[in-house]
Order: C-alpha cells, then structure tokens, then sequence
C-alpha cells in the first residue's frame, strides 16, 4: 500500500523530537555557525554548510529501527528537524538494494547490486533531498522558495513545496527532458526555461534570490538538501546488515549525494552502528560531455574548472561546476576511489543491457553509473569477488525520449508474428534458464 503523510505510526515521523543538531560548519573553512539562522552559505567564503550533530548523545541502538515505518524518517537521530511535527512527507519508502547476477555477469562486475531510487515519490532520489530541505525550510519560516536544476531536483522540491503549502519557482536549462518540465509544472511550480546550462539557470535563480523574498534551494546553497541525501547510506549499511560494500558506484553532477553518503557513514561509525575503520571506496561517474571531476581528479586538483558546453543525455549530471566539487573530490581520495567518464554509446548499451537482463527501467544517469562499473572492472580496479553497489538515481519513465530498446513493429491486419520470430523466442527462453 502506498504510503502518504495521513500514515500517523506511533512511532512514526511524527514522534517525539530528538534532534541532536549543534551547529552548522562551513565544509570549506569549518567555521561554525548557529543552525537556528537561515543561513546558506559561510559568510566567510561562500562555501556550503555542513550540518553537525552531538553523535555522543545519540543513545538509540539500530535495532530499534525494526520497529518504525520503513521511510527515510526511521533515521531521525541523524536528521535536523526541530519540531516532528514539521515533517513534510509524501511516504518516502526504503528504496530496494537488488543483486542483479544477470545485469552483472554482462558488465564483469559477479557481485553487482543496484540501488533503484526510480520508486521514490516524484520518480528519483531527489525526493530525499526535498523532503527533509523542504521540512526544515518550514521550520525556518520559508513561504517561497526558488531553485535551479537540471532535471528531478526541481520536480521533487515542487511536489514537497506543494505538500507544504510554500511558492516554489523552478529555472531549468530548455534542453530539460520534457517529461521532466511537465512534472514540475504539475505540482504548481512556476518553470522556467533558460538556454544553456543549469549553470545559466542558476544564474537566474541567485539574481531572483538577492532581494531576500524567495529562499534559494539551490545544491549546497541551504544545508539541509545533503542531509536527506544522506539516507541513501543509511539504508544501504542496514539493508547489508550493518556493513558496507567493497565499492559505491554513483553518477555525479552536483555529487551532493556522495557527499552525503561519505558523510553518513562516518556518523554510523561515530555512534557506533558500524565497524570503524570499514569505508567503500566511492566512484563518481560522469558523462565524456561533462567531465570536470574526472578531470580535476586526474590532474590532482582540489578543486573543478567549469566544463565548456557541456553536453550529455543524463541531465542530471551536466553539471559544469558543481559548488561542493572539493568535497565530492576529497571523499573519492579519503575513500581511495576513483572518478570516470563514460560515453553516449556506453550509457545507452547499459541502460539497454539492464532493462533486457533485470528488468531494470534506468535513467541515462544510472545508466552512466552501470558503464563505469564495467569500465572499471575491465580495467581491473574493481576486483573479482568484490561487492559493489551501482545507484540508479531515477526511473527510466522520466526520460522517454533516452530509453533504449528496438522500436516496436506494426502488424498489418491479420499478418501473424511470423515462424521464426516464434522460433526465436523458444530458443531465446531456453538459453536462458532459470535466474533464481
């Protein structure tokens, strides 16, 4: 059944308040600064703010978490809401962590597993991010708010700012799946096309900002995006029983939630809910089009130059520059990852590889993840035996005009499919055999 906010458990997102937020710490210089502000950005030097907890004080022991709603909110130890009774939700479920042999016997990676944020309301892993950011904005007092994206993130915080009652004015690039620009639209949004990149459309959105009458929810802007994103490592540790993969896989434009993941996992291991000393080594896939971590990475920068005309299918990762980039690239070192750029053609064969072998409906952007996966497993960095974890960051649906697959074949009347297409598919069910 589907979950929705009328869903009052009683010990649900609604419970009694346990916030254990202490300040907010700027990921750049760590100046600290009172989370009780509506504060965006460290005045000091414009870098993103990171939200802190007094993880000494949380006492709760993980396998309490049995007994709650199996939504993003079961964590809300770990979360920076105030008062509970803010939540903004739209029944946010667990999202399933599959093995897919199939899917990962064709890419070289036997110990696969997939992520698929596609079941998420609005479709995509944004909705993480917009629910919690769309909850504690309430709490600051936020009526409007307005924000730039290059494709689900602006859906997601129309939809939770529709929840909430606020004014949500979303700017994205024309070149924005249509699929995408009518879903935000539906939610009440007023959209925006601008040319160019989300780099233009942000542009619009910080201009639109300055007067202090909309809230910018751009990527990194506020603090409280990262902290839904975050939940994503939350749920992969526990549904791995309280451990973590040899290897994370994720595709990265803004890269707010790999962020967000390295940064959960060193809550857990802070309060004691996994082992210390055990990380992933996190992987940042991007698009040939639309490399600047890959770049930066390789040439040991800390920080990206921003890409030229940047150019791919996987909207969400044409991203120029991205404001927390030296962060994404501190986490890929700390964690002794990697960052790889893969091509059209390599997304296209994997979104087209995992929807023939596992049924997989995934975005150009997971599709990124998956072709990176076999890159690396080619290149032999990605061990045999090794447990990696690819996210698929949306459902496929949101992007019509990208999945792959033979265009169907109109009969004419009475014309039947024909012997050897028959033939085919016996033999093709035969090789197959069972999957388990």
């Amino acid at each position: 059944m589907r979950r929705t906010s009328a869903r009052r458990d009683a010990d649900g997102p609604r419970a009694r308040g346990v916030t254990h937020v202490t300040h907010l710490e700027c990921g750049r210089c760590g100046d600290r600064l009172d989370h009780r502000s509506r504060a965006q950005l460290c005045p000091k030097d414009g870098g993103p703010l990171l939200v802190r907890y007094d993880l000494a004080r949380v006492t709760t022991d993980r396998d309490a978490l049995v007994t709650r709603p199996e939504t993003l909110w079961r964590y809300r130890e770990l979360l920076p809401l105030d008062r509970p009774d803010d939540v903004v939700t739209l029944g946010e479920p667990m999202t399933p962590l599959d093995r897919a042999p199939r899917l990962g016997l064709a890419l070289g990676v036997p110990g696969l597993l997939v992520k698929d944020e596609g079941l998420l309301p609005t479709g995509s892993f944004k909705a993480r991010g917009a629910a919690v950011g769309v909850s504690r904005a309430r709490e600051l007092g936020v009526t409007a708010l307005a924000l730039p994206t290059a494709g689900n993130a602006g859906a997601a915080w129309a939809a939770y700012g529709a929840r909430a009652g606020m004014r949500v004015v979303v700017v994205m690039p024309e070149t924005t799946p249509l699929v995408i620009q009518r879903e935000t639209a539906s939610y009440g949004a007023s959209v925006y096309l601008v040319p160019g990149s989300i780099a233009d459309a942000g542009a619009v959105v910080k201009k639109a900002c300055a007067g202090g009458r909309l809230y910018d929810a751009s990527t990194l802007k506020e603090p409280y995006r990262i902290e839904g994103k975050k939940t994503m490592g939350f749920e992969v540790a526990e549904q791995l029983g309280w451990r973590v993969p040899d290897v994370i896989i994720y595709p990265t434009g803004g890269g707010v939630g790999l962020i967000g993941m390295w940064k959960a996992f060193a809550e857990l291991r802070a309060i004691g809910w996994l082992a210390e000393g055990r990380s992933p080594r996190f992987v940042a896939a991007q698009a040939t089009g639309c490399a600047p971590i890959v770049k930066a990475f390789e040439e040991g920068t800390t920080e990206s130059v921003a890409w030229p005309d940047p150019v791919t299918m996987a909207a969400g990762i044409r991203v120029p520059k991205a404001l927390g980039d030296f962060l994404v690239l501190r986490a890929l070192r700390e964690s002794g990852g990697t960052a790889v750029a893969v091509t059209e053609r390599e997304i296209a064969d994997a979104m087209r590889l995992a929807g023939e072998r596992e049924g997989l409906c995934v975005c150009p952007e997971g599709g990124a993840a998956l072709a990176a996966a076999r890159t690396l497993a080619r290149d032999g960095w990605i061990r045999h035996g090794e447990e990696v974890v690819v996210f698929n960051t949306g459902s496929g649906l949101l992007y019509a005009e990208s999945l792959q697959g033979a265009a169907p074949r109109r009969l004419g009347a009475g014309e039947d499919l024909g012997e050897e297409i028959v033939a085919l598919a016996g033999r093709t069910s035969e090789s197959r055999g069972s999957t388990g």
